[in-house]
């Protein structure tokens, strides 16, 4: 097997070019040389060829730093109170890239080439989105795990979501690990969760390998995306030894790799090397005392709560009893006994008798357990730092189903359902913020993103609840006296043709170009914006327009900053029905020429209810169910009623759609939306 890379020698004159002058903008002569070497340190060339390994040293967290060399670490560190052993058989790693870049489908042919599966077994596309919402919209929702042997060696894996919403699935799961592996898209190169999950990771000390996947696209540009990889790293203070980053070249729907984009072996097998060369074994407390965080929790109906994490110090027996505690040293310590103890091995959970530290296992019996928890010794067991994850910045408030059709389809319509479906979200959802609202039955849910809270929504509909929600709107901070608003960097993948109109749409929004290139032979131009979080509520929809449905907007949260001004993020407003009853054709016709309607005739609808958007600015009540006359006048022929297609709008798009004085009604059948009753009346009180 070839010997994997690294880009050692070429690229240590650079680092310290670079790091010698913080601001490189105030010197050009010497950033123009740093790319220079940058340019030549990164080639295929046979001067590249170094030998790659990271060597562990003892930290408190146990979490190694990176250094590159072909033996692995034979010593044993001792700490100051007990000694820290590695163990050669086991790897942990994660993997992370931004959304579509190819995680999931890399983990596919990774258990494919493991031997997971029968010869004759078949096996869907896409093994770990195992969630129906994952599958129908085509994104990674949890974190998952799984692992696979090489050779003599255990890599358990962990797949991780790609959108930045749910980057806290992201940040918890590296508290399990010692290295990741980096998914880079060959033509796009970094974007924006590519930076966020790689700061992630070089603040935890890890190893990162990066992949770069798609190699065999025809616009690939697999050194740019190099270069480009390495600058990130640099960005974000990256030590020498992190960023002497092993590259591998990858094609992971065809289940090939290579150490160079021209020669890819005809499998995963130089992933594999890398892995287990670059990735540091885990360093454990092996006769220390039982140390164990909680990063995940799962729910069986036989087994009851499973809770997930990776055995730092000490063995965990099945029967053994345990002692839980938190961080927090005002929360007192409780008891509880192991019934059950699983590691994972290939595609599924096999339970063992014991498990030694720095393997990941999951462990049944303890009811009330929760994620950031520390399973420990009965006697002499401490917490571990608990996880921690970004603050929020999107909120949408939760209440009871008030509209005239309550009832009908959902089994979950109280307050208190309410409530207890969102309080155990938290449990498992750390990223997530449940308060209660201005009344008893209003709830305040606050979260990553829109799309982060919009998934919570989908799966309570599944499960039977019927809701209403408001608007979302972002969390603001006051600082100094000054008001502060959270700004995301905003990257939109667009068509040069359609590039004015999408343009327009961020300037009208506040947003601001920082930088705009364009993607390899393929005609598509790529422009970044920094954005406030206010202007991306509805700009999905209005970009998709702009664009004739060719553009791909991504967004991750960058910074909080002065307020922006004031958005206008709709120009239209609404068409309402101001009668309950059944539509009508008759009365869609006239109705459909003041502007574009969500219903069809015999669609039952209330008073209140959003029908269609107006033309113009400002709502207009419609009576949609009017039936035409019946008279005695006959007429020689019966007209034809030609009725447009009404528009189909989705959960998100309706999230997207409502502005502040208007719901979106939630039930396990339909979505609509309406009027908020209680601000109508305010409006009608003051006027």
């Amino acid at each position: 097997m070839e010997m994997a890379i690294a880009f050692q020698s070429p690229l240590k004159p650079s680092l310290s070019l670079f790091r010698k002058n913080p601001n490189p903008k105030q010197n050009p002569s010497s950033l123009n040389l740093t790319k220079e070497i940058l340019g030549r340190g990164f080639s295929s060339s046979p001067m590249a060829k170094f030998p790659c390994n990271f060597t562990p040293r003892s930290t408190f967290s146990r979490r190694p730093s990176i250094k590159c060399s072909v033996s692995a670490s034979t010593d044993t560190v001792t700490g100051k109170k007990s000694q820290l052993l590695t163990r050669r058989d086991v790897r942990n790693i994660a993997i992370v890239a931004h959304v579509d870049h190819g995680k999931t489908t890399l983990v596919d042919a990774m258990l494919r080439q493991a031997k997971v599966f029968r010869a004759n077994q078949f096996v869907q596309e896409r093994i770990m989105d195992s969630n129906d919402l994952e599958r129908e919209r085509g994104i990674t929702i949890l974190s998952k795990n799984t692992s696979i042997f090489y050779k003599d060696t255990k890599i358990n894996i962990i797949d991780t979501p790609g959108h930045s919403d749910f980057g806290g699935e992201v940040e918890r799961v590296l508290n399990m690990v010692e290295g990741v592996l980096l998914v880079v898209d060959s033509v796009e190169g970094p974007m924006p969760q590519t930076r966020f999950v790689l700061k992630k990771a070089l603040e935890f000390g890890h190893a990162v390998v990066v992949v770069v996947n798609k190699i065999d696209r025809p616009s690939a540009r697999p050194d740019y995306v190099v270069n480009s990889t390495f600058e990130l790293f640099i960005e974000l203070n990256a030590t020498d030894e992190q960023c002497d980053f092993q590259a591998i070249y990858a094609s992971a729907i065809k289940g090939k790799a290579g150490l160079s984009p021209d020669n890819l072996a005809d499998d995963l097998g130089p992933l594999f090397e890398a892995i287990t060369r670059c990735i540091p074994e885990p360093s454990i407390d092996k006769d220390g005392a039982l140390q164990m965080l909680v990063t995940n929790v799962e729910y069986e109906d036989h087994k009851g709560r499973i809770a997930i994490g990776r055995l730092h110090a000490g063995e965990l027996r099945r029967g053994m009893e345990v002692k839980v505690c938190t961080s927090d040293e005002s929360e007192a310590c409780r008891f509880a006994r192991v019934s059950e103890l699983f590691v994972f091995e290939n595609f599924y959970r096999v339970p063992v008798e014991t498990v030694e530290a720095g393997d990941i296992c999951a462990v049944c019996g303890i009811a009330d357990i929760l994620i950031g928890e520390t399973i420990a010794d009965k006697v002499s067991g401490k917490a571990l730092p608990s996880i921690k994850v970004e603050e929020p910045t999107v909120k949408m408030s939760f209440s009871i189903n008030t509209s005239p059709f309550v009832g009908r389809e959902g089994k979950y319509v109280t307050s208190r359902n309410l409530r207890d479906r969102l309080y155990r979200e938290l449990e498992r959802n750390l990223a997530m913020k449940v308060e209660d609202g201005e009344t008893a039955d209003t709830f305040i849910v606050s979260g990553r993103g829109t799309l982060h809270i919009t998934i919570l929504i989908e799966n309570m509909r599944r499960e039977g609840y019927e809701f209403m929600v408001g608007p979302p709107k972002v969390i603001n901070k006051r600082v100094d006296d000054k008001l502060l608003e959270p700004f995301e960097t905003a990257t939109v993948e667009v068509p040069e043709e359609y590039m004015g109109p999408v343009v327009e749409l961020l300037g009208k929004r506040r947003g601001q170009m920082f930088d705009m290139q364009g993607l390899g032979s393929e005609g598509t131009s790529l422009i970044k914006y920094k954005i406030p979080t206010r202007g991306l509520l509805g700009l999905r929809n209005a970009i998709l327009t702009a664009s004739r449905g060719t553009a791909v907007l991504n967004t991750v949260f960058d910074t909080y900053g002065p307020w922006a001004g004031d958005i206008s993020t709709r120009d239209q407003g609404s068409l309402v029905a101001f009668e309950d009853g059944t539509t009508t054709s008759y009365a869609l016709t006239s109705s459909q020429e003041r502007g574009q309607m969500f219903v069809s005739p015999g669609v039952d609808v209330y008073k209140g209810q959003i029908v269609g958007i107006h033309q113009r600015p400002g709502d207009l009540s419609l009576n949609v169910c009017k039936k035409k006359a019946a008279t005695n006048v006959r007429s020689n022929k019966e007209t034809t009623v030609v009725l447009d297609t009404p528009l189909s709008y989705s959960l998100d798009d309706c999230i997207e759609y409502i502005q502040e004085d208007e719901l979106v009604e939630v039930t396990p059948q339909s979505i609509r939306m309406c009027k908020n009753p209680k601000l109508s009346k305010k409006s009608k009180s003051s006027s």
